[in-house]
């Protein structure tokens, strides 16, 4: 039972980590795009830096070219001239730097080789952020015309909708209100010329409306005979 809630509660702690995750995903995405990008200008400096130092070990190789064929050039002068001690020191300072010169070309080969890596990968990166920012883009676009469509559609919908029922309802009254107006009237005239017409009847002025037993016994006899 006890490692039942503690699934449970690692369960909705995930869901609800989940569901921030997702109601933010908008500003994570910001923030992991200024991050990447902060990592994309740091791998920058860093291939710069390499490259500075590249540059430092090339300008080194020439001054060590430069003073090999020097010296190569005096201790040659001084075997012409028999003075081997001064051959034999500029040799010990020959070595030396065809050392140094072997040292700095090794390095330097190091540093193309870390150099064209590093680019490589910092392309890749600069294209993959660009993508990102790319993206980043239609999302904020896309979020800021859904959230637009979501203030405008609902309370318009709701507005036209409850205009149309308030119209419907009026039309509705309306049209009753005419027709009991018509009823009345016709209602009103019809009762009117029918106390007229009694009230000439029971004056004399035509037949009579209602019917007497003379009338009756007459029409009787009529049909007897």
């Amino acid at each position: 039972m006890f490692n039942t809630i503690v699934t449970l509660v690692r369960g909705r702690s995930h869901d609800a980590a989940q569901g921030l995750a997702d109601a933010n995903a908008l500003a994570i995405l910001r923030q992991q795009v200024r991050d990447a990008a902060s990592g994309v200008d740091a791998a920058r400096r860093a291939v710069a830096v390499v490259m500075a130092y590249a540059d430092r070990e090339r300008r080194a190789l020439v001054r060590i070219t430069a003073q090999l064929a020097d010296l190569e050039a005096r201790a040659l002068a001084a075997l012409g001239q028999g003075r081997e001690d001064l051959a034999t020191e500029a040799a010990a300072a020959i070595a030396q730097l065809e050392a140094g010169r072997n040292t700095t070309e090794t390095a330097l080969a190091t540093y193309k080789i870390e150099i064209f890596r590093l680019r490589d990968e910092v392309s890749g990166a600069e294209t993959r952020l660009q993508d990102l920012q790319q993206g980043l883009q239609l999302a904020d676009a896309a979020q800021k015309s859904q959230t637009a469509r979501g203030v405008v559609t609902r309370p318009v919908a709701a507005s036209l909708a409850e205009a149309e029922a308030t119209l419907s309802r009026l039309q509705a009254r309306q049209a009753n209100a005419e027709a009991t107006a018509a009823a009345v009237t016709e209602l009103t005239t019809g009762l009117s010329a029918e106390t007229v017409s009694a009230r000439l009847a029971a004056a004399g002025c035509g037949p009579s409306l209602k019917p007497d037993a003379s009338a009756v016994l007459a029409r009787l006899k009529k049909t007897v005979g």
